[in-house]
């Protein structure tokens, strides 16, 4: 036998034995093989799944992001102005910069939409989204939202990695280093995908980045079969499988001994081990059969409108309730991005999320999962006062507005029924407790017991962190 990590190679790339022929033995450190596991310190570099020690008593065990692609209208659907309406049609007099100056206007848009005080909180909410409506007493409203790069990739960058730069670690690849998995069998990072396309940047948004590929995000797909390649062929399962297994064990072993210290070799490893364990695993946990007519009522799942929104929302919930530490639905590729028809493109977009948003608070706070289980609503932006595309009432959208936008928050540690920060009197800017995407960040770690000054890793010699070179506060206001 020539190099033993060739041959492993040509063993890895001639096999066909799907996800399982990447593994290592499941179940190896349960029948002797493995060395004891040392649990890591927070301040070096952990390749492995197994759950972390906190700094302080986490609030939050798990986080579900429902990611709108796109840049929802935060003064049609969150944060109403009635100097807007008191001004459709006129000037705008203060400046405005456009994302699109070609179809860039100076004229106001007032908003089409009514507002209504919901819940004993008061909180106004559109009557776009009569469901998010019904839980305004369990969220948090952030309508003081800033990045200040204002389009769609950076601001998704500066939002999901902590800077407005490409090809760094995604906040659930962080949650993932810094925090580990509560279920051995299953992913720490899970992303579900829209079945009618990938957000901007694509696969980019849930990338490890620089951290090491055990942390990259796991990709469940919108259609069956969900994830692939978990099966061997048939004549191939059971014992061939497992010998083979074990032989790929017994070689990693020699090569791990004789190369000590290389830890992306042990990360490797970990994420073979993890893919032949998720064989039975993951189907049992995206399998909704086993949930009730009434929770996928609830979800609207015999709605076409709804049917594959809240299919997601049902498989996140199923998921943190398996233990996986953060879950990511993205809507489609700029579903939310209404440059044009705001009036008929922003209400079918509402219709496809609000029900499934909506009942995911209600399902986990029924289930006793919403204390320890953090969830987000919201985009990488919102949209500008003004009139672009002024072709007429019908043909009227909105540009880009990255200085003071909406998002919410529910159960987790943050406070239940409360609005924190606001825009000037047409939405524009944020100008009062303004809450920058590395504020956001930091208060994330915050509530799963982590330092976003700690939570580093080591890269070129240099310490590297979510929240790097850019002041951060944790938002104390929004924390129960």
């Amino acid at each position: 036998m020539r190099d033993s990590q060739l041959s492993r190679r040509e063993i890895l790339s001639s096999a066909t034995f799907g996800v399982g022929s990447l593994a290592l033995a499941s179940l190896m450190q349960s029948e002797g093989w493995g060395a004891e596991t040392i649990k890591p310190d927070l301040n070096r570099p952990t390749y492995d799944l197994l759950p972390k020690k906190t700094l302080h008593p986490p609030k939050a065990r798990a986080m579900i992001s429902l990611f709108m692609q796109g840049g929802p209208s935060h003064m049609d659907l969150f944060d109403p102005k009635p100097e807007l309406n008191r001004m459709d049609g006129q000037k705008f007099q203060g400046e405005i910069k456009y994302d699109n100056a070609a179809q860039a206007s100076a004229k106001v848009l007032g908003c089409p939409w009514k507002f209504e005080p919901r819940g004993q909180s008061g909180i106004e909410i559109s009557e776009l989204l009569p469901q998010t409506a019904e839980i305004a007493d369990d969220i948090t409203l952030i309508r003081s939202m800033f990045t200040g790069v204002n389009n769609h990739g950076q601001s998704i960058d500066a939002l999901n990695t902590g800077r407005a730069i490409s090809h760094r670690p995604s906040l659930g690849s962080w949650l993932a280093y810094g925090l580990g998995s509560e279920n051995r069998d299953l992913p720490a990072f899970v992303v579900l995908t829209d079945p009618e396309g990938l957000p901007v940047l694509g696969m980019q948004n849930w990338s490890n980045g620089w951290l090491p590929s055990l942390y990259q995000g796991t990709v469940v797909r919108p259609r069956e079969p969900r994830i692939l390649n978990l099966d061997p062929p048939v004549e191939l399962r059971g014992k061939p499988q497992q010998r083979y297994l074990e032989f790929l064990a017994e070689m990693n072993r020699d090569h791990l001994t004789r190369h000590p210290g290389e830890l992306d070799l042990e990360a490797r490893i970990a994420s073979y081990e993890l893919a032949a364990r998720m064989q039975s695993a993951a189907k049992e946990a995206v399998d909704l059969s086993q949930e009730t007519a009434a929770t996928q009522q609830l979800y609207g799942i015999h709605d076409p409108k709804t049917r594959d929104y809240g299919t997601r929302c049902l498989i996140a919930r199923r998921l943190v309730e398996r233990g996986v530490r953060f879950v990511q639905l993205y809507t489609r590729y700029q579903l939310w991005d209404h440059h044009g028809d705001l009036k008929t493109a922003l209400p079918a977009a509402c219709q496809k999320v609000d029900r499934p948003s909506a009942a995911l608070v209600q399902d986990l706070k029924q289930r006793g999962l919403l204390d320890s289980t953090l969830v987000h609503w919201g985009g990488e932006m919102g949209r500008l006062p003004v009139v672009q595309n002024d072709a007429g009432p019908d043909k009227a959208g909105r540009d880009h507005n990255t200085y003071g936008f909406s998002t919410w928050l529910a159960g987790g540690g943050v406070k239940a029924g409360y609005v924190h920060g606001k825009t000037d009197e047409f939405g524009h800017k944020a100008v009062e407790n303004i809450v920058t995407h590395n504020d956001y960040q930091a208060t994330l770690l915050h509530l799963f017991g982590l330092d976003h000054e700690k939570l580093v890793f080591t890269r070129n010699l240099q310490p590297a962190s979510l929240v790097d070179q850019q002041p951060a506060r944790i938002v104390t206001e929004i924390l129960a």
